[in-house]
């Protein structure tokens, strides 16, 4: 016998409980409900049947955690002493990864997250991987949820590449050029090559002259070192000064040592950097610019090439490598890929260009 679905659904702020049960709910089967405070809320629990829920992270009252439990419903409680939520609905900013850069770097949760992570990186620290395990599937289904009506664009890159010089700009144009198609892009999230890309979303719908305001503007602070705030803070105040949607990025406190880009609009930060980089190359779906990187850039190009060299014609991705010099002379990796590419319908997707606008010009 085929026992009958029950519809998910997801609940992830006091708002959207208080709507569902001021529609007449009377059961909670097949909610998700993701750290929600419903300390205020016990009498409109008690009068919904429990089983079938999922409680992750909510702060309850004790008779309506008894009443969830007793009644087939599953509590998942916050788990203490964590500088981030295991459970969170929803997937990071800048502003709340940069909260208090004012007190300097180390006061602000995404270095207090990293710093805790490098304590308890503890073989059979079971309580550890479990809370980043937890974290990291909330961050999956936050990322999940973002709309995929526009095709999304991976832009690959060194995270060393400074603020104000000519490859930075090239990034930046890069990133406005695919965002002015109606692309969205998306990156490893870290500094470099990564933020130009991210910044050249955000600034799609601007003049060349704000460009040229903001790239300035950047170009006082080069580099992440070293100064971690001084970095983060003139990005924030360019933020501030030409705010846009940047796309989307994907950075992981596995290196901790590269803080995440202010200008993604939607930042997915993992601890996990096999899920991170499995996660980023797979939703970029509609194609992937390598700008010249170094061994991060190198593996995701394979990581990349894997599932279009096994694959058939229908499921290739563009994969487009940019500044021929580096990559065949600098990092020779072109003629491995050509090699590889050999008879198989790989070869139709892969291509080597010298100019931006020609990588633009493959993914529009």
């Amino acid at each position: 016998m085929t026992l009958p679905s029950i519809p998910h659904v997801d609940i992830e702020s006091l708002q959207h409980f208080d709507r569902i049960v001021a529609a007449g709910a009377t059961s909670m089967a097949g909610w998700r409900v993701q750290s929600v405070d419903l300390t205020g809320r016990t009498a409109e629990l008690l009068g919904l049947r429990p089983m079938g829920a999922l409680f992750l992270g909510c702060v309850l009252e004790e008779k309506s955690d008894a009443w969830i439990r007793d009644g087939g419903g599953l509590v998942f409680p916050a788990i203490p002493s964590l500088p981030f939520d295991a459970y969170r609905g929803t997937l990071y900013d800048a502003e709340e990864l940069y909260a208090g850069l004012e007190d300097g770097y180390d006061a602000t949760p995404d270095a207090r997250i990293y710093a805790w992570s490098r304590q308890h990186d503890e073989k059979g620290d079971t309580s550890r991987t479990l809370a980043a395990a937890l974290h990291d599937h909330s961050i999956a289904d936050a990322l999940h949820e973002l709309p995929t009506d526009q095709p999304w664009i991976g832009v690959m890159g060194g995270h060393g590449v400074a603020r104000g010089s000519t490859s930075y700009r090239s990034a930046v144009m890069l990133g406005r050029s695919l965002a002015q198609t109606g692309r969205t892009v998306v990156t490893g999230g870290g500094p470099g090559a990564m933020e130009a890309a991210n910044l050249g979303a955000s600034l799609s719908g601007y003049d060349e002259s704000a460009v040229d305001t903001a790239l300035a503007a950047l170009a006082a602070v080069p580099s992440f070192k070293p100064s971690v705030a001084e970095w983060a803070a003139a990005g924030l105040r360019v933020r501030r000064e030409l705010p846009g949607a940047g796309g989307v990025s994907i950075p992981t406190w596995f290196y901790g040592h590269e803080p995440p880009n202010v200008f993604a609009s939607s930042i997915a930060k993992y601890f996990s950097n096999a899920q991170r980089e499995d996660v980023l190359l797979s939703r970029a779906k509609g194609g992937i610019v390598y700008l010249p990187g170094a061994a991060g850039t190198v593996q995701e190009v394979f990581q990349a090439v894997t599932p279009n060299y096994y694959g058939d014609p229908a499921t290739q991705i563009p994969l487009i490598l940019v500044d021929i010099e580096h990559w065949t002379v600098k990092l020779p990796v072109w003629p491995l890929l050509q090699s590889l590419a050999a008879d198989r319908p790989m070869a139709r997707s892969l291509h080597l260009v010298d100019t931006i606008d020609e990588a633009t010009a493959l993914v529009s």
